[in-house]
């Protein structure tokens, strides 16, 4: 993977986090890799939690095959 090299910037988590997040890297997998393979999935579950509510919304919406 390519990297652009930039100014590193430290993030303040407490110990507890810095261990969760230790326990979830992966061998060899960088704490800004892993961030942002976490940030991908959030973004991933918003996504798909905004969906379903609009198929929640749409099926409230609409019409059943009985009632016609």
């Amino acid at each position: 993977m390519y990297r652009t090299m930039s100014a590193d910037k430290r993030i303040p988590v407490t110990e507890e986090t810095r261990k969760e997040l230790h326990e979830l890297k992966e061998p060899g997998q960088t704490y800004d890799d892993l961030l942002k393979e976490l940030a991908q999935q959030r973004r991933r579950d918003d996504l798909e939690m905004r969906f379903r509510e609009l198929e929640d919304a749409d099926a409230d919406e609409l019409t059943s095959l009985e009632d016609v």
